[in-house]
């Protein structure tokens, strides 16, 4: 439950950047790219972040 919630916190994050870098007149090419490089970052990110520690 608590990846789900940090990876939606994310998407909210990223979809401001992107909205910013839009409004800012950043092609949508170089947005999109940003875009899929700062999405894999926040799944390694989130799960890092998020998985159990092991009981030994």
């Amino acid at each position: 439950m608590s990846f789900a919630l940090y990876m939606i916190g994310f998407l909210i994050f990223l979809g401001g950047l992107g909205w910013g870098a839009s409004v800012a007149g950043v092609p949508s090419l170089y947005i999109g790219i940003g875009a899929l490089i700062l999405l894999g970052i926040g799944i390694f990110s989130g799960v890092g972040r998020t998985r159990g520690k092991d009981p030994s």
